[in-house]
């Protein structure tokens, strides 16, 4: 999954450009629904977008149901996580991608089976680190699984789970068993009742002509390792959907392509260029989308499963057309704090899948679904 090193630069260029709220060299912006969310964090140097994206938006769901402002670990998620990929890999004899990338459904797995841990409690920061970097943990693993395929080792053997564990300690530290939080002790799971969350409670949807609309399908994305199932809509439906719940006080998670020459995280801003522009153009046109031009993009490869945001608004531009405000976990050094703005059209060719609460659909199709 996309990620980036910690941004602690300063953008001397952009804010000589622009140092205004909700305005960019070309555009400016007008919030319509901005839904307030936990702070912006920063990933670091991992390829753990898929945990900071859910984790935000488990966050907001707290704040939605009960009003309280959480900061959730994590790492926690990546922890629990790491152990079933492995698995999966050894199970399938090394035919199948392992690695740090994961989907929004994967914490959800979590939540369901293991629970959530406050940040305070799980930093997954080793000692006297301040910030998260993957690439020794990364490496060590992945040269883990392969030994241990070229050994045919069993995935039951109790040797091997006990030294995928040591590793995962050593670098992301041990979960703790019971914590305390405002005076009460919990365990992760009893933790998660009573902040009120329910795994089963959230859907997934996409949007491709692969697959029957109105049906469950299996995404065809390497990091869909668990190989867990989307509902099937058609693409005005997706784009409705995002917009009734926001309109209702529900966020989304978002999976998106974002290695296009459009997606400029330093000016908050993500256009979709038709051939031949560039960012600098002034305003740029941005090309209709249908569902047969976004299908075609997944089909050859032009559209990737990049990266996970957090949906938390929208607003209009000075014409009057929707932009998706979304939380970055890049940091705050932009010119909207961690935030962009994301035009519809981008958002139209460039969604891979979104997640939210099933109570944010329209009736009929939660009863369908």
């Amino acid at each position: 999954m996309f990620h980036q090193p910690c941004l602690q630069v300063f953008f001397v260029l952009l804010v000589a450009l622009s140092t205004a709220q909700g305005q960019t060299p070309d555009y400016q912006f007008t919030d319509v629904v901005r839904l307030d969310p936990s702070p912006v964090k920063d990933q670091c140097r991992t390829g753990t977008c898929w945990s900071f994206s859910t984790t935000s938006f488990l966050e907001s769901e707290v704040q939605r149901q009960t009003g309280q402002t959480l900061d959730l670990s994590e790492m926690f998620n990546v922890r629990m996580t790491y152990p079933d990929k492995a698995e999966i890999y050894l199970r399938l004899h090394g035919l199948h991608q392992f690695g740090p990338g994961s989907l929004n459904h994967d914490v959800l797995h979590v939540l369901e089976r293991h629970g959530v841990v406050p940040e305070s409690v799980y930093s997954g920061l080793p000692k006297g680190e301040t910030f998260h970097d993957h690439g020794h943990l990364d490496a060590l693993l992945l040269g883990m699984v392969e030994v241990a395929r070229d050994g045919k080792w069993s995935v039951s053997d109790p040797a091997w789970n006990q030294a995928l564990a040591a590793v995962l300690d050593v670098y992301l530290g041990a979960v703790p068993e019971t914590f305390e939080v405002n005076g009460e002790n919990h365990t992760p799971l009893t933790y998660r009742d009573a902040l009120g969350l329910d795994a089963d409670k959230y859907v997934s949807l996409t949007s491709f002509t692969h697959h029957p609309y109105g049906e469950s399908c299996v995404l065809e994305v390497p990091d869909n390792f668990s190989r867990r199932s989307f509902w099937n809509v058609e693409l005005d439906q997706l784009e409705d959907v995002v917009v009734t719940a926001l309109d209702r006080g529900y966020t989304v998670a978002w999976d998106a392509d974002v290695s296009e020459r459009g997606f400029d995280f330093r000016l908050g801003l993500a256009v979709l260029l038709a051939r031949g522009k560039e960012m600098s153009d002034q305003q740029v046109s941005e090309p209709a989308v249908t569902a047969d031009s976004r299908q075609l993009g997944f089909d050859d490869f032009s559209t990737t499963d990049d990266h996970l945001m957090h949906i938390i608004g929208y607003a209009n531009d000075q014409d009057g057309d929707l932009f998706f405000i979304v939380k970055n976990s890049w940091g705050d050094e932009n010119l909207f704090g961690g935030y962009q703005y994301v035009s519809l059209p981008y958002f139209r060719a460039k969604t891979i899948s979104i997640l939210l609460h099933e109570n944010g659909l329209p009736k009929s199709m939660n009863r369908k679904m």
